[in-house]
């Protein structure tokens, strides 16, 4: 199904709801042909690239949804991209027109200026854009899809993308399969996505959501208070998250919070400890739903409360594809042994313009990855250890930051905690852990000391951080996970409060 098939029979239902702005099935399905039309009254034929940079919001929907029925590639951009990183993206996926707000247009004209090809439309200059009134017909509409650009660790973003068929609008319905089967969503569902539209996961399960006939309710920014003064408010039945909105969430909690209506709460993106994940299940009940995928959309696992509560720190099964755990060598590992995680029944990877990339990701078997690592057990569940990107070599040997974190995060002080390699000239690389305290506790030498302390009886010697400091506040990319790749390269200037190991060992 698409949404225009819900415009027709349920016109006046809710499709979107943000703030106090709430838009109709038919108002957003008449935006969505205003758009559709004007991107073709600007040159672009099926197969082509619009990108969107605007604030969250239905008009952010309506033009993505314009993509998705025009057979046009949609390229969500975040306003956070400074002009240079923005030029970057256009030029790199040949964006032939880029749809803004007034709120960013200045920033977009910019950086899109001399760009050949590229034309920009404000979408202010649309006008009556919701209105039901004298809406243009949208001749042949057929599936579009998305390019979406990988935040990565390392290099310049890539984009990833699929080759379209061009099928008749409402024949794509995979994904909203999956929601209809994994997570229990249909037409009453009542979807909170509290992270903006151009991340994938807030995306896919937003576009896939509205095929369904539910309804979107949408925030500015993510505010621990509002957001769970909006699961009571709009009687939300099923949410998504990322593991630090749980930190943020948990320390806003009321012993008389209820939301009855919240049955479902998705959530992935980053690593879970598995304290922060009892806690969430204490407080809300097992209601959480776990999954491992990625903008490449290689493989997909879910796993439930109650499946996680026998397999703690799993992020599941595989659903619809196969997990292949693999040396370097690119031999098969049997279960229980740690390699490079693949995965094979879907289209393999693809980077757009990056051959490189693509070749780095592809195993011999023709297994595509997204560089993390792990491993299976007996019984099929995955088990994730680290990012390939992250993985600290000191003095010859492998240490894994996620398993430092978790041992770190078990420490009742600790809100969040980020663990990887700053340079050794000894040992080429030391563990270095950067630390954000519960509230009201203060990051003294004694506090660090007691922390690394216990982590004596979890972690092997050549575990333990060599250096350990506090911030006040873990930075955060716009989706609200932590920003790891940032805290790597500016800790230094960044922590007021800075222990070596000498000071650390002290008695």
């Amino acid at each position: 199904m698409h949404l225009s098939v819900v415009a027709t029979e349920t016109p006046h239902k809710t499709a979107v709801v943000l703030g106090n702005t709430r838009v109709s099935y038919g108002a957003l399905d008449a935006a969505s042909r205003r758009i559709a039309v004007s991107s073709r009254h600007s040159g672009l034929s099926r197969g082509d690239v619009m990108g969107v940079m605007m604030s969250t919001g239905p008009e952010v929907v309506a033009a993505i949804a314009a993509g998705q029925r025009s057979g046009l590639y949609c390229l969500p951009l975040g306003p956070k991209l400074t002009a240079s990183e923005l030029r970057y993206i256009l030029e790199d996926s040949g964006a032939k027109l880029l749809i803004t707000d007034s709120e960013n247009e200045d920033k977009v004209f910019a950086a899109a200026l001399g760009i050949p090809g590229l034309t920009v439309t404000s979408i202010a200059t649309i006008d009556h854009l919701f209105k039901l009134e004298d809406c243009p017909l949208d001749p042949d509409p057929v599936e579009g899809g998305d390019i979406l650009y990988t935040s990565g660790t390392t290099g310049l973003p890539k984009g990833v993308r699929r080759p379209l068929g061009f099928k008749p609008l409402g024949s794509d319905l995979r994904r909203a399969q999956r929601l209809r089967e994994l997570f229990a969503m249909d037409a009453d569902t009542v979807f909170f996505s509290p992270a903006p539209l151009h991340h994938a996961a807030p995306l896919r399960f937003s576009m896939d959501l509205l095929r369904l006939g539910g309804t979107l309710v949408l925030n500015s920014h993510f505010n621990a208070k509002a957001a769970l003064r909006l699961l009571v408010k709009e009687r939300v039945t099923h949410s998504q998250w990322v593991p630090t909105m749980f930190v943020r969430i948990l320390a806003e909690r009321d012993a008389n919070f209820g939301a009855p209506s919240h049955r479902v709460a998705i959530h992935a993106g980053a690593p879970c400890s598995v304290e922060l994940k009892k806690e969430m299940i204490s407080w809300w009940g097992p209601i959480l739903h776990e999954y491992y995928s990625g903008t490449e959309s290689i493989g997909f696992t879910h796993i439930t409360s109650e499946e996680w509560l026998k397999k703690m720190g799993s992020v599941g099964r595989p659903s619809g594809c196969d997990i292949h755990i693999l040396n370097d060598e690119a031999v098969p590992l049997p279960a229980g042994h740690r390699g490079k995680v693949f995965f094979s029944g879907r289209e393999a990877v693809a980077y757009h313009n990056d051959a490189k990339k693509t070749a780095a990701a592809l195993s011999p078997q023709g297994y595509s990855t997204m560089g993390d690592l792990g491993y299976l057990d007996d019984d099929g569940y995955l088990f994730l250890t680290d990012r390939e990107a992250f993985t600290i070599i000191s003095g010859g040997v492998n240490v894994y930051p996620r398993e430092v974190e978790e041992a770190i995060s078990n420490d009742s002080r600790v809100a969040e905690a980020a663990v990887f390699g700053s340079p050794d000239t000894d040992l080429g690389e030391v563990v270095t852990a950067v630390v954000e305290l519960q509230q009201g506790c203060e990051p003294t030498l004694e506090v660090a000391k007691t922390i690394r302390e216990r982590l004596r009886a979890q972690l092997s010697p050549y575990k333990l951080p060599r250096k350990l400091a506090f911030v006040d506040q873990m930075p955060l990319t716009d989706s609200g996970k932590i920003h790891k790749a940032r805290i790597r390269n500016t800790w230094e200037s960044q922590c007021d409060h800075v222990y070596g190991r000498t000071a650390l060992d002290e008695k």
